[in-house]
């Protein structure tokens, strides 16, 4: 990487595109929604208008590659603990559970966290466009401590539901903010091994937490709680680091600030998830599927979702850019996001239960999922050194899509009687293909828009991620619920006392160790029924995203910032 980066003190103005106004010399290749901007004869920086929304839009000048570093290390911080954070909760969520004695509601242990992500991320670009990207950084470490704190110290199940949000909202924002930092100070032809490396940070948080959470879990006096106590003083520590030396120049704009805010549309959003998930989670887990709740809830969602649609086409300040997401390659990208995120999700949440049906402890379930972002970490890198060499993304796009593939394939081959290596392999490849799968469809919407809308295309393709962490943790857990509670049925309905004891065993794994005689062999083949009906699901989805990823067309990645190069190479 060369030694001049970018510096995000001094502010220098988005040239236009070689002078000519938009349309002119346009092909499929060329940025959607590009301004019209002067370019400064007088070698000052001038601050230019987003076409849009009417601010001014900056670019930073050049400084020292380490500055950039210190500044993407210390947002990449937020990436890793936000990381250890999820993973910890995929291995914990069986115990935590059991100690509520409520495991159908295990799915909202990480639902509640992933519904409030999913709600702030596409707000984060919105509001550090007005605010900054510092102040932004600042605010979600100091909610991701608040939220873990609550976690640690609850007493009961809504308490850690609600810790759970609160440390999503954080989270969505450390998550997000980071990559619209590289975005701002790294040109797009680098921009894939930057994101490699912020995808290390996530990856080596991952495979830290799910380990080092069963590890507490099984070892420590203080239980499952010690996981989200620790995370507190650090991330503290972290927000005081972002303080001081995040400081990116955010839209520059004479209205006023309440004004630029789209508070209409985020509480659309929020709207559409909370109904949304609610009738997804109840039916068939808390609810028949007949119940007035579930039967009201999807259709509502589906009108909420028509209402932002329409209200986010026509607001001045839209958080999710509607016109933008009719273009193939965002759309293509965001779905692939969409059910590639679904399918991450279910393996690395129900590949531990899986292990801990099989007898198998926490710390033991957290080493098979540390697979998944070890591979994430080797994918995303070599992804982002391909794209930088080749200049190109959808041929490396299927490919990537086509491992994760795989690796759903190995994990609906799972049984009672499966190696204990056959899990580690799956979550590998299943990893793999989805670290790949992030750098190339981010790189693919970045250069498909102009550089005044990075954020806010960024900020959709991680709602579209959120939105498919959610929807397949729940889809994931209604199909499995519905299937284990039909197979129990059928095999033991007609025995003294099965009502009582198929609610205990939904509930709790510990009651696997104190089955009546006779049960153990058809309970465990109902689990793994249960669970390969997860794994297929899986499959399914993982197909849709390789036909999606076939369909983005591709964009050029530019060398330089103000995408003025002449030569740049394919």
């Amino acid at each position: 990487m060369s030694k001049q980066i970018m510096d995000p003190e001094p502010a220098t103005a988005l040239p236009s595109h070689n002078g000519q106004p938009f349309g002119v010399g346009a092909d499929e290749q060329t940025p959607l929604l590009r301004d019209d901007i002067t370019k400064p004869t007088d070698g000052t920086s001038s601050p230019t208008q987003d076409g849009d929304t009417g601010e001014a839009v900056l670019l930073a000048a050049p400084t020292s590659a380490t500055r950039l570093w210190i500044i993407l290390g210390t947002a990449y911080v937020g990436v890793f603990f936000g990381a250890i954070d999820a993973s910890i909760i995929a291995t914990l969520s069986g115990p935590i559970a059991s100690e509520f004695h409520s495991l159908s509601l295990l799915s909202w242990l990480a639902t509640a966290y992933l519904i409030a992500n999913a709600a702030c991320q596409p707000l984060s670009g919105r509001l550090t466009d007005i605010f900054g990207r510092g102040p932004g950084l600042v605010f979600s470490n100091l909610m991701f401590a608040a939220g873990n704190l609550i976690c640690g110290v609850s007493q009961g199940e809504g308490t850690m539901i609600f810790g759970r949000v609160v440390a999503g909202i954080g989270g969505g924002g450390l998550m997000s903010i980071s990559t619209f930092l590289a975005s701002d100070l790294v040109p797009l032809r680098k921009r894939g091994i930057v994101q490699g490396l912020g995808n290390i940070a996530y990856g080596s948080g991952a495979m830290l937490g799910g380990v080092f959470g069963g590890v507490i879990n099984d070892f420590s006096s203080w239980g499952w709680r010690l996981a989200f106590l620790v995370q507190v003083p650090v991330v503290v520590v972290s927000a005081v680091l972002v303080f001081f030396l995040v400081h990116v120049p955010p839209k520059v704009s004479n209205k006023s600030l309440v004004s630029r805010i789209d508070f209409t549309g985020a509480f659309l959003i929020i709207s559409f998830l909370v109904v949304l998930l609610l009738g997804l989670n109840s039916g068939g887990n808390l609810v028949p599927w007949s119940n007035p709740l579930v039967l009201a809830s999807i259709p509502v969602s589906v009108a909420i979702l028509g209402a932002l649609i329409w209200w986010e086409a026509g607001a001045k300040q839209p958080i999710i850019p509607v016109r933008l997401l009719v273009d193939r390659t965002i759309l293509a990208a965001c779905i692939t996001n969409l059910v590639c995120t679904m399918v991450i999700m279910m393996a690395i949440f129900y590949v531990p239960l899986y292990m801990q049906v099989l007898g198998y402890s926490s710390t033991q379930a957290g080493l098979r999922i540390l697979a998944s972002p070890l591979g994430v970490c080797f994918s995303s890198v070599g992804s982002g050194y391909i794209m930088k060499h080749t200049g190109r993304y959808v041929g490396l796009g299927i490919a990537v899509v086509v491992i994760q593939t795989v690796g759903c394939i190995i994990l609906s081959f799972l049984d009672s009687n499966s190696a204990s290596w056959i899990p580690f392999v799956g979550m590998m490849l299943a990893g793999a293909g989805y670290g790949g799968m992030l750098t190339v469809t981010l790189l693919a919407c970045i250069a498909a828009v102009d550089h005044a809308h990075q954020a806010v295309i960024t900020s959709a393709t991680y709602a579209f991620r959120s939105v498919g962490a959610t929807v397949g943790i729940t889809v994931a857990s209604t199909v499995y619920q519905n299937i284990l509670k039909k197979k129990l049925w059928e095999r033991f309905g007609d025995l003294p006392g099965a009502a009582e004891q198929i609610a205990k065993i939904r509930d709790d794994l510990d009651e696997l160790k104190h089955l009546p005689a006779g049960w153990y062999e058809g309970v465990i083949k109902s689990f793994m029924e249960a669970f390969r009906g997860v794994w297929l699901t899986a499959l399914g989805l993982s197909l849709v995203g390789l036909v999606m990823t076939a369909l983005m067309r591709h964009h050029k990645l530019h060398s330089s910032l103000d995408r003025q190069e002449e030569n740049d190479e394919e």
